[in-house]
């Protein structure tokens, strides 16, 4: 397994909310991917860049708010969140960079 460069375009950025530390307890990681990114690419990329095995991989899309920025109403981004369940072992701190 080598990590290769598409790996760093699927994944984003991990998400730290409390909902997401939430599911850390229950051995899950919460990705911010990309949003044509599917399942089985955003389980190789977790495996390939963190040396993890992965036991399941559930994706949501949250649609973005239409807010206003200084009086101006604008529109926040769509945002593609996967939540990776890892196998029995695994861990990944998200609290350091890659």
């Amino acid at each position: 397994m080598s990590v290769k460069p598409e790996h760093y375009d699927v994944i984003r950025k991990p998400i730290i909310t409390e909902k997401a530390t939430m599911a850390s307890e229950a051995n899950a990681v919460v990705f911010e991917v990309a949003m044509d990114a599917n399942k089985p690419e955003i389980k190789e990329a977790v495996e390939n860049l963190f040396g993890v095995k992965v036991k399941a991989v559930n994706t949501t899309i949250t649609k973005g708010k239409v807010k206003r920025f200084k009086g101006i109403l604008g529109r926040r981004k769509n945002v593609k969140k996967a939540y990776v369940t890892l196998e029995e072992g695994n861990t990944i701190d998200v609290t350091t960079g890659l």
